[in-house]
Parts: C-alpha cells; sequence; structure tokens
C-alpha cells in the first residue's frame, strides 16, 4: 500500500473511533420472544452483478422475530451474538446468491449453483440519538462462500464493509423505519473465478477466455422503508450496483457496470409469544 494511502487508511480509522467514543448507550424496550408470520412478495435483479439477464422472482415472505440470548432475528436478518457491549458487536453474518441457468453471456457454460456465505461481522456503533430514532453503524462482515449442492464446495471469502443508517419516523410517517446502507465490496479470486472468469474451452469470438483476479468488486448503495403493524408487516427496497473500478470489470461476461434492482414484501402475523424480554432499541 502506498504511503499516501496508509495515511488515508489512517484517518478514516481514526475518524471512526473517535465517533465511536462519542457515541452514545443503547436504551432498551419490550418486545415478545419470538414472533412469526408469513406473506408474499416479489424482487427484480440480475442473475449475477454485471449480468445484462434480469428475472422477476415471487417469493414467499416469512416475518421472523426472535429475541434470544445468543440468536437473535428481526429486520437486521438472522444472526448469532458472540459479543455484544453498547458499542461494538461480534455477530454471525450470512448471505446468499441465486442460481444462474440458461443466462445469455453464459450461453453454453455451466450452469452456476446458489451460493451461501457465513461468517463474523464486527459491527460498530458509531452513533446513537438520546431518543434511540437514529442509529449509525459500521458493519465488518467476512464470510466463506460455498456453493449450495449435494456436494459444496469452498469458493472463497468476502469482505463487504458497510455503513448502515437508520431512522425510525422519518419524515413524521410514525411506525416508519427508513433503512440507508452503503459500501464497497471485496472477494479473493476464487470468488470472482466462479463467477467472471470464462475459461479457454468456453471462449467464442464474442467472449474471450478470462481469468478474473481477486481484489476490489465495486459498491452498493441499498434504500429500505418498512412499517409493523399489529397485524401485518410491509417493507420495499431499491439496491444501487456499480462496479466501475472493480478488478473484473473487463470479463466478457460483465455486460452492465451499474444498475438498479428492487423487492417489495407484505408479511401477516400467525402467533406472537405471550414472554417478553428486554432488547436494545
Amino acid at each position: 500500500m502506498s504511503a499516501p494511502a496508509k495515511r488515508c487508511v489512517g484517518r478514516v480509522c481514526a475518524t471512526l473511533w473517535a465517533a465511536l467514543c462519542w457515541a452514545g448507550p443503547c436504551q432498551a424496550k419490550e418486545e415478545p420472544l419470538w414472533e412469526y408470520g408469513l406473506g408474499v412478495g416479489a424482487v427484480a435483479f440480475e442473475d449475477y452483478r454485471g449480468s445484462d439477464s434480469s428475472h422477476v422472482y415471487p417469493l414467499p415472505i416469512p416475518y421472523l422475530l426472535y429475541n434470544g440470548k445468543f440468536l437473535k432475528a428481526d429486520r437486521d436478518g438472522v444472526r448469532g451474538t458472540l459479543f455484544n457491549q453498547d458499542r461494538i458487536e461480534l455477530n454471525l453474518s450470512v448471505n446468499a446468491t441465486t442460481p444462474v441457468r440458461n443466462d445469455r453471456e453464459r450461453n453454453g457454460m455451466p450452469d452456476l449453483k446458489s451460493t451461501l456465505e457465513l461468517g463474523p461481522s464486527l459491527d460498530l456503533h458509531l452513533l446513537r440519538s438520546e431518543d434511540a430514532r437514529v442509529k449509525f453503524d459500521l458493519r465488518m462482515p467476512l464470510r466463506a462462500a460455498f456453493t449450495v449442492e449435494a456436494s459444496p464446495r469452498v469458493i472463497g471469502w468476502t469482505f463487504t464493509p458497510r455503513f448502515n443508517l437508520d431512522v425510525a419516523d422519518p419524515f413524521g410517517f410514525a411506525g416508519w423505519r427508513l433503512g440507508l446502507l452503503t459500501g464497497p465490496l471485496f472477494a479473493e479470486r476464487r470468488y470472482h473465478d466462479y463467477f467472471y472468469t470464462v475459461a479457454p474451452q468456453y471462449a467464442t469470438a464474442a467472449r474471450p477466455a478470462y481469468q478474473a483476479p481477486g481484489g476490489y468488486a465495486g459498491t452498493q448503495a441499498i434504500t429500505s422503508l418498512s412499517k409493523r403493524f399489529p397485524r401485518f408487516w410491509v417493507g420495499a427496497y431499491a439496491r444501487r450496483d456499480t462496479l466501475a473500478g472493480a478488478v473484473f470489470v473487463d470479463s466478457p461476461l460483465v455486460r452492465r457496470e451499474s444498475y438498479w434492482s428492487a423487492g417489495f414484501g407484505i408479511s401477516w402475523m400467525i402467533h406472537r409469544s405471550s414472554t417478553m424480554v428486554e432488547v436494545p432499541d
């Protein structure tokens, strides 16, 4: 790393830790130990990041709330809390991708299996407003990626540091929650190889052979809006992906450097626990 880059990283780290020291402690509230529901929704996105093929998928939308001591499931996802302090949490992080079949760019190449990513996430609570309506975090998940098949194989590691801003009752809309998340993506060579390498036997005049390297994979920005009503939950999101500057941007399988995707859902509450527990607000 060059000296200017090292100084820049040092300034960023110093700023983050200064903000961390000024972050206020979390308040607490009571929620049921568990609650579940089921609904429907739809998502529209590309077959893989950079693909020119997109699909709309109707999906069942499960609603799950669980406030166990070590395992939690809420609007931040399903996670296991390994370490929890007012300003620092070490959680388990999960991500996944859909299978890719009959994609135009990959015509004649093997289909891509779904992938599952699992690993720890160090989350820093940089800011909490006194009324707990505004939360600003830095989330740093490091995950190992596996193919979902009869004999899973490891396809590398991903690192996706994100700044996350949560705002309750945005613009005076009581009960709604606004989420804003953005940050860069990084992955090792094996992960990029799985999605973007073109082996010589699959090369064509329009799709030359290519070997994807590891490193920077572009950025993502996600905006979400949701509300929990007494008997149902509604939510929607929009995501902006930018691959400009990504190490694999020259792959012939990358056909678009930027694009939007979106989704929405609604779930109806089925049952909830009569046991209430105290959780951070």
